[in-house]
């Protein structure tokens, strides 16, 4: 069966609403929400098909985007390729030029509408930030607590806390310290040997823990999961399909780059990072090597953003 390539915008106001439209009752997932766009033409580059079916579709001119995440879905009588931007800046006022409603909504919001199956990835990507910090070994104390306020200054909204020397009770005394300074101002994903119980915590899996967890969906026990976000380090294929049985909702892909961590360790490259991106729907956080002035190579390759310890710290 022929994937057909459609182009999608995940379309924000400067408020930071996001746009959605309603699929026409007779289309194909009829009475749906869903985020603009439709059909990329042949002889069209992703960037023109993505401007011409919005302002076909809404009567805007799209000024800036850039990729956020390219999904391959299977519906039982279609297979689609849904090629999602992020478009952030644009002239006119949108509406819905063939007739269709329109409405902005808050990313709080959009739990709140219906879409079809293949938007899943899209919802997931459309909440996550486009940088992962990930905090460097520190003595509880002054320091660790002092730098991630000048991240949460510098706009970071996703941090893990990575503090592999500390033992299980000093961890958590440090991680409810630090989810009360990143309470409604950033998302903090925790680590350890089981999901954390603190209120607005999520949960980063190791490499070991996804294919343990992944081991026991299989054998049909069903561990405890975090209520918040789910996440997990992945470094091949293998762990990819893994994390997706899961339903982690992101992962980090390392590593892409020489890091001064690991020196001579085998890398990926990023030829090799997009090949694996390409055959997952999940948000990918490029990891190894990597700063800010990374972060618009890693989106044309096909990653939400990237995640780094000391060059983002």
């Amino acid at each position: 069966m022929k994937r057909i390539h459609v182009m999608a915008g995940v379309i924000r106001d400067p408020n930071g609403r996001i746009l959605l439209a309603r699929r026409p009752d007779h289309a194909h997932q009829g009475g749906l929400w869903e985020f603009p766009g439709g059909k990329r033409e042949q002889e069209e580059s992703r960037r023109q098909a993505l401007g011409r079916e919005l302002r076909e579709e809404l009567g805007i001119e799209v000024r800036n985007a850039r990729p956020l995440i390219d999904i391959r879905h299977d519906y039982p009588d279609k297979s689609i390729r849904l090629d999602v931007w992020q478009v952030d800046a644009f002239d006119g006022e949108p509406h819905g030029a063939e007739g269709q409603p329109v409405r902005w909504v808050s990313e709080s919001e959009l739990s709140e509408y219906q879409f079809p199956k293949a938007n899943e990835p899209i919802l997931k990507a459309a909440r996550l930030p486009d940088t992962y910090l990930i905090t460097p070994d520190l003595q509880p104390g002054k320091a660790l607590l002092e730098g991630i306020q000048r991240a949460l200054d510098r706009g970071v909204r996703l941090i893990q806390l990575r503090q592999t020397q500390l033992s299980a009770d000093q961890y958590l005394q440090q991680a409810e310290w630090i989810a009360q300074c990143c309470a409604g101002r950033a998302l903090l994903m925790l680590k350890g040997d089981l999901p954390p119980e603190i209120p607005g915590t999520g949960w980063h899996l190791t490499a070991r823990q996804l294919l343990a967890l992944d081991t026991a969906i299989a054998d049909g026990r069903f561990p405890p999961r975090p209520a918040g976000l789910l996440a997990a380090s992945c470094h091949n294929p293998a762990e990819l399909a893994a994390a997706a049985r899961v339903g982690v909702d992101f992962v980090t892909l390392s590593p892409v780059l020489p890091t001064s961590s690991h020196p001579g360790a085998p890398t990926l490259g990023w030829a090799r990072a997009a090949e694996w991106i390409s055959e997952t729907n999940l948000p990918v956080y490029l990891l190894g090597g990597l700063g800010a002035d990374h972060r618009a190579q890693a989106w044309e390759h096909g990653a939400q953003g990237i995640a780094g310890i000391s060059a983002l710290w």
